[in-house]
């Protein structure tokens, strides 16, 4: 990735309806019939018929925006079906289930038609392995229903394998893959009507008039909301990761654009993963092999520099886990990081703003004093009485 120059600071549009816009403009017949119809085309290949952007008004047609929040420019997904890439779901799939073999993948409302029944039962007839998917637009969202001790949890995207049984269909182990987007600060709503505006001036010309006009697709775009997604998906990654070690699944996978898995580096404590092969690694809690690694991290990126569009993704990074080292890292590694960084740097911070209002020489201790933990119903009235006790 290119460090960014101190005049490419922004944050910009850089997919529209799945084709490149920033920092190239990728253009081609497809994606410019993409764009005129506001067509997906992610959920279209998925499906096998024309699909229309999900999105509202506002963020209609935007894929990923591209951001320097990491000190360098990447692309980072703000819609979970950029990354319905047929690759990327045959990976996790084989993956998941361990299988070697190719695996036939069917969104489930593609069973809805008699020819697509006839392939599924001749591919089960010849022994193949045959797996069902659905997500909140294809089939709707599979879901565990809340109890009196736990709420409900619902999964993006939920494989099933299917068999042939003795009257129909066979239910097997049954699989979660859930896709991690990222939420902006602002609004999408100017640069998306920049572009639906320059789209209907332009027509032709629309790829050739973006590229001079970059300004258009970063319009009161604001930067990536890493901390509060970051600590919505690490309530929801507990209660995935350790469903995974269930009876009847077969595993659970969390895909992620590089971009995300750079930022949540400080949530979990920068941690070491143990390379086990090319891309496979290993994100284990120490002094611990008991529990069954059955959970997944899909660290990935778009292809942006090849002239080909949509960009192709391709898998970086894939890593082996549990619910528990993922709890270790975040819950135990990175607050010794921070109470390191409270220990040097709480001082000078005090310091600096009194004597924004009191312009006076202040001492700092030179190590943290160390003071006591009191029960509320028990402190002295004078703190100055405890250290004097002590």
């Amino acid at each position: 990735m290119r460090q960014p120059s101190s005049r490419d600071q922004g944050n910009f549009v850089s997919e529209w309806f799945g084709h490149r816009l920033y920092p190239k403009v990728v253009a081609s017949s497809r994606s410019l019939d993409d764009q005129r119809h506001q067509r997906c085309p992610f959920l279209s290949e998925s499906t096998g018929t024309a699909r229309e952007c999900i999105k509202s008004a506002a963020s209609k047609g935007v894929c990923t925006i591209s951001s320097v929040s990491n000190k360098q420019r990447q692309d980072w997904i703000v819609c979970p079906y950029r990354a319905f890439d047929r690759e990327l779901l045959s990976a996790v799939a084989s993956r998941l289930y361990s299988y070697d073999k190719p695996i036939h993948l069917f969104a489930a409302p593609v069973l809805a038609t008699s020819p697509k029944q006839a392939e599924v039962k001749q591919l089960l007839d010849n022994g193949e392995k045959v797996l069902v998917y659905f997500d909140q637009k294809m089939g709707g969202e599979i879901s565990v229903s809340p109890t009196r001790s736990s709420p409900e949890i619902a999964f993006d995207t939920t494989f099933v394998e299917i068999t042939g049984g003795s009257t129909g269909l066979r239910l097997e182990r049954f699989a979660i893959l859930e896709i991690q987007t990222m939420d902006f600060h602002g609004s999408y709503r100017k640069a998306v009507d920049n572009l639906s505006s320059a789209l209907r001036l332009h027509d032709d010309e629309f790829p050739k008039q973006v590229q001079k006009n970059s300004r258009w697709l970063g319009e009161r775009i604001e930067g990536p909301n890493i901390a509060n997604v970051f600590k919505r998906t690490f309530w929801q990654l507990m209660f995935k990761f350790e469903m995974a070690t269930s009876p009847g699944c077969s595993g659970v996978a969390l895909a992620m654009p590089v971009a995300v898995w750079d930022s949540w580096q400080r949530f979990l404590g920068a941690p070491q993963l143990t390379q086990i092969d090319d891309a496979l690694f290993r994100l284990q809690q120490p002094d611990s092999n008991s529990e069954p690694e059955s959970s997944w991290i899909y660290i990935f990126d778009l292809q942006s520099g090849i002239r080909k569009t949509p960009s192709p993704l391709f898998i970086q990074k894939i890593v082996r886990t549990t619910a528990s080292a993922l709890a270790h890292h975040a819950l135990d590694e990175a607050p010794k990081g921070a109470m390191n960084q409270l220990r040097l740097g709480i001082y000078p911070a005090l310091r600096n703003r009194i004597r924004k209002f009191w312009p006076i020489s202040v001492d700092i201790p030179l190590e943290q004093p160390t003071v006591p933990t009191v029960k509320i119903d028990e402190a002295p009235g004078d703190i100055d009485e405890l250290r004097d006790s002590k």
